[in-house]
């Protein structure tokens, strides 16, 4: 048996999300070295108002999960995976020893202003739960056009799916799919059509900042939610990070894959429990739960059962 540490993405984030921190040296030191990089404050990206940006809600999600799991694992052993959904995939790569947490910084400010440039307004990610993917691929087959762009752009279970786009196909898509008795449309607070084509060229413009950066094989496992498979090179990586904006995430088989490698215990790192949520449903052995939810020396005693046991 073994463990997986996971990384929310775009959604998850919540005013205050740095500033509610645990209190340590560890946190601290991220929270300056981060914006030493920037050369601004990091602290004044987590208001409500801040987080309308999505470099602002970026950066935070990046700050947070590094932070939070090099307090963790200053006492718990290092998981045997790591995985991130799209921007999470960023800490987890840092964590995976495969990317600095300075060039993490640049580039993942790079990534929000390039996506936020490329579509600032009319444009977004739906939730559309209670409807299969076939059900749904077909709805989005009938709405999509040059003029009314939508995409399949997450699966995160059976029947929770999240579709990318522009806001009159997204709302077209989402009252034909309450007509066929979907329980949920839920819009996402993100302002940009993630994991689909429109993202293309941003894609482009970041793998050129990205093959100016340094990378190393992860150290650890390193899931890849667009192919649910691990990562072994740098290279892999790399174009995992700079294009994984515009490709599909499966977050369903990822976890599955962590599941069927022996992982049992999958914590995940602020902010939220969405992730927790969903792993449940794949994990019918083991331990699923959130950074925020539990005490710091419940989670390291438990990574240290698991690293006990995989020993």
């Amino acid at each position: 048996m073994s463990s997986l540490l996971v990384f929310p993405g775009q959604g998850a984030q919540k005013p205050g999300m740095l500033h509610h921190l645990l209190e340590s040296q560890v946190v601290r030191d991220c929270l300056t070295e981060a914006s030493d990089v920037l050369a601004e404050d990091v602290l004044q990206l987590d208001s409500a108002s801040a987080l309308a940006s999505t470099r602002a809600v970026q950066l935070c999600l990046l700050v947070a999960g590094v932070a939070c799991s090099r307090l963790l694992l200053q006492q718990a052993p290092a998981p045997a995976y790591v995985a991130g959904l799209s921007i999470g995939a960023y800490p987890a790569a840092v964590v995976a020893g495969a990317l600095s947490f300075s060039d993490a910084v640049r580039l993942v400010s790079l990534r929000g202003e390039l996506m936020q440039q490329a579509w600032p307004q009319g444009y977004g990610m739906t939730a559309i739960i209670g409807l299969d993917q076939s059900s749904l691929e077909r709805l989005l087959a009938q709405v999509h056009s040059e003029a009314t762009p939508v995409y399949l752009a997450n699966i995160n279970a059976d029947n929770q799916l999240v579709i990318a786009g522009s806001d009159a196909a997204m709302a077209s898509v989402a009252e034909q799919a309450r007509g066929a008795g979907v329980v949920v449309c839920k819009r996402l607070a993100v302002s940009v059509p993630s994991h689909c084509p429109l993202l293309e060229q941003p894609a482009r413009a970041l793998a050129q900042a990205f093959a100016q950066v340094p990378m190393q094989a992860p150290r650890l496992g390193y899931l890849s939610s667009s192919r649910a498979r691990p990562l072994r090179t740098a290279e892999q990586v790399r174009d995992e990070l700079a294009f994984n904006m515009c490709r599909i995430v499966d977050w369903r088989a990822t976890v599955q894959s962590a599941y069927e490698r022996g992982v049992r215990l999958q914590i995940e790192l602020p902010p939220g429990s969405v992730l927790t949520g969903l792993a449940r449903r794949v994990f019918e052995q083991g331990t699923t739960l959130c950074f925020e939810d539990a005490r710091l020396d419940t989670l390291v005693s438990l990574m240290q059962q698991e690293g006990r046991d995989q020993a």
